[in-house]
């Protein structure tokens, strides 16, 4: 490998930014979001609670349409309202609660009560986020079956595979089998449509080991483990994506295609650099032949690269044993960095490959026809970590996506926050007490005033935060496609962590309104919410969007 093949590495601050050969086309790239003026901090000074928020929230408005946000969006896109049935107020929703409820009574309820013009239906998954009734050992909301799914959920196509679609992959046997014969497409569009609403289909990179083909298309490990996640290279990875997005498409009169991938590459995997994750660098993937014959085309020694990654996965065991290099953890990382700049470029080839799939994805849904609409889930750590941010640019998903569902969630943000700078402090900022680096993360992020790491977990993140989160994104996305803010109704967390409320749903979606948001994405599903917490949402809605 010659020299002028690797990336060349600067360290400023935390961050990194990657100067990248012209060869590989996504750029890392940092955007700095300045603060907002003075005047709209002075409403949310320290010890306001989010009832004062609420009470606040006239002046906000007042304040967009008044004076323009430094670096953040212009004062017209965020006061020119578009009417309300031209946005997108849109929910989750999985089987399991149109066969618990029927389909006419759940769309009642959605439409009526939570103000809801979009379905966004979970037809693919192996992941019990999306799909299923409340989490095992989790309380349940005020409807649907109060009996555990736990023994009989299992996943996969909620609709009806057609075989012609799958002749190119061994992944063809994902039908879901829990619910018999019902097809949630084919179940719920037609009463969809008397109402007026609109459906998209979602489909998640989420599997379970024993589907047929999973095997031979897992990612592999540093140390040569077979996983449970699928390389994003194998081509029949790929062939199954194209599939699947083009049989929705072609058997069923959908809207379009929202696609979830929540997954990291091996270099924020291996130190741990996530909201939900245990530390195991020795996980850190893909390390399979595609992955090699994908890194040869670019200049990429696997070797050096595997050998970086195994003397990082040497530095994460000896940091979380509190064995402190002689010049402190962070300058270690760092000088491993610069002898194994492989390390990053082998991260940066999970991202190639990821996006290379979402190329496919809108591509394949375009090819069916050109008016059906493309959105990605953006996930929740892009929200926490500078590193994970600055390869993610949101102007480049805008290029392949008609709108991008961010995801704000604030009640379980303060637990996710609180566990991701948990998790960076174990490692390489292990020198920094764990309450100057989340206020210092909070400065690289733009966070307004949140609460200590000690409370985040039972106070949450603010309102405030959404709409901070919802401005970035339409900032980033410069009128290229829409924004749709993700919004937390009764997502689970921990016993000891802030349980969300009514008032706090309302607000928290009152706030992506006020940011600009071209419409909200109730989260993670039906199953998971309150009726009282859906009312509340319904309310904002309604309130956001008036003239």
């Amino acid at each position: 490998m010659t020299r002028r093949y690797y990336p060349k590495i600067r360290v400023i601050s935390c961050l990194l930014v990657v100067k990248t050969n012209p060869i590989v086309p996504y750029q890392l790239k940092i955007i700095q979001m300045k603060p907002l003026d003075e005047s709209i901090k002075s409403l949310k000074q320290k010890g306001n609670s989010r009832r004062e928020f609420i009470k606040n929230s006239a002046k906000v408005g007042a304040f967009f349409a008044a004076a323009p946000l430094t670096g953040m969006v212009s004062p017209s896109l965020l006061s020119a309202r578009k009417p309300m049935d031209t946005m997108m107020h849109g929910i989750q929703i999985g089987a399991v609660s149109f066969v618990d409820e029927g389909v006419e009574k759940v769309l009642d309820i959605v439409q009526e009560r939570g103000a809801v013009n979009t379905l966004f239906l979970t037809v693919f998954t192996y992941g019990r986020g999306l799909s299923g009734r409340q989490l095992p050992g989790e309380p349940f909301p005020d409807h649907g079956s109060q009996v555990s799914d736990d023994k009989t959920f299992h996943g996969g196509n909620y609709a009806m595979p057609h075989a012609q679609y799958y002749k190119n992959t061994v992944l063809k046997e994902t039908r879901a089998p829990e619910h018999g014969k019902f097809d949630i497409l084919a179940s719920v569009i037609p009463e969809a449509k008397k109402r007026g609403m609109k459906v998209f289909a979602s489909v998640e990179d989420q599997w379970r080991p024993d589907t047929p083909g999973v095997k031979q298309c897992a990612e592999v490990d540093i140390l040569g483990r077979r996983t449970n996640t699928l390389c994003l290279f194998h081509p029949d990875v790929r062939a199954f994506w194209i599939g699947l997005v083009t049989d929705i498409a072609k058997s069923y009169p959908v809207d379009g295609v929202l696609f979830f991938n929540e997954r990291n590459g091996p270099l924020l995997n291996a130190l741990g650099a996530s909201h939900f994750q245990t530390i195991d660098s020795t996980k850190a993937t893909c390390f399979c032949e595609h992955h090699q014959r994908e890194a040869k085309k670019l200049g990429i020694n696997f070797q050096r690269a595997k050998a970086g990654y195994l003397k990082l996965n040497e530095f994460v065991k000896s940091s979380l044993k509190n064995e402190r290099p002689s010049d402190g953890y962070y300058v270690a990382f760092n000088r491993l960095l610069l002898e194994y700049p492989e390390i990053v470029a082998w991260d940066k080839l999970f991202d190639l490959g990821k996006h290379q799939v979402l190329n496919e994805v809108y591509a394949a849904v375009k090819g069916v026809n050109k008016n059906l609409q493309i959105g990605f889930h953006v996930e929740h750590v892009n929200s926490f970590n500078p590193f994970f941010r600055a390869s993610r640019s949101y102007e480049d998903l805008a290029e392949k996506a008609d709108f991008l569902k961010v995801v704000a969630y604030n009640n379980c943000g303060g637990e996710r926050y609180a566990n991701f700078i948990t998790n960076i402090h174990s490692t390489l900022f292990r020198d920094v007490p764990a309450e100057e680096l989340m206020r210092f993360n909070n400065r690289l992020l733009n966070y307004g005033n949140e609460a200590t790491i000690e409370n985040l977990p039972t106070a949450g993140l603010s309102p405030d935060y959404v709409m901070r989160e919802t401005q970035r994104a339409l900032a980033g996305v410069n009128g290229k496609c829409k924004i749709l803010t993700g919004i937390d109704i009764g997502i689970p967390t921990k016993s000891t962590s802030r349980k969300g409320s009514p008032e706090d749903a309302y607000a928290a979606t009152l706030a992506a309104y006020k940011g600009g948001a071209n419409g909200v994405i109730l989260s993670r599903k039906y199953s998971e919410m309150d009726l009282a917490d859906l009312d509340a949402a319904g309310r904002a809605i309604r309130e956001g969007t008036k003239g």
